[in-house]
């Protein structure tokens, strides 16, 4: 019996929120912790890496982090902002990955260099569609602006990906949400 499991993947964390003893830690933030105990009510394995100094942009660590977990086609990876950048530039660089689901939420891809960094310098792989049974983008129709351009490019170089747009779910996060939960989402990996 193949085992499904589920990696949840945390968006960017600002230096002064990841040194702030009052703010969770990123996989603990918005709604992982919640997703994450919905799947496993559901056996499915979840896991929510933590990226230490994720404001480093350190594309290795990353990297290192996630490769903790196994990736088969029995995974769903899941990220939120600059953690679906991330699942978009991996999986693009590691063609050999195939998964079961691919879930962007609120997709960031730094599209318009608001962060000097060049951990999103790649090339997007058209063919990662093709390696997940299903290639999900959540947006929102009132993002930020940085994140609504991310989605028109994923919209170009991945023609095959669904793009669901949620009106009023800004860059889903419980203060754009009024809430921890994303029923919308634990339903469409369940499903």
């Amino acid at each position: 019996m193949v085992t499904r499991n589920a990696v949840l993947l945390h968006g960017l964390i600002y230096r002064d929120e990841y040194y702030d003893e009052g703010i969770p830690t990123g996989s603990q933030s918005n709604w992982l912790p919640w997703l994450k105990k919905q799947l496993m009510m559901h056996d499915i394995k979840a896991d929510t890496p933590e990226i230490p100094r994720p404001f480093d942009f350190d594309y290795a660590t990353w990297v290192a982090e996630v490769e903790r977990f196994e990736l088969t086609s029995a995974t769903t990876l899941v990220g939120q902002s600059m953690g679906s950048g991330f699942w978009v530039r991996y999986l693009s660089e590691h063609p050999g990955v195939r998964v079961h689901k691919v879930f962007l939420v609120a997709p960031w891809l730094n599209v318009d260099r608001e962060e000097p960094t060049d951990f999103f310098d790649f090339e997007i792989d058209p063919g990662i569609t093709r390696r997940a049974g299903e290639f999900t983008v959540f947006t929102s129709d009132n993002d930020r602006r940085e994140a609504m351009r991310t989605v028109e490019l994923l919209r170009d170089r991945l023609p095959d990906a669904c793009i669901r747009v949620f009106p009023g779910h800004g860059h889903f996060t419980p203060q754009d949400l009024g809430t921890t939960a994303v029923p919308e989402l634990r339903d469409a990996i369940l499903s």
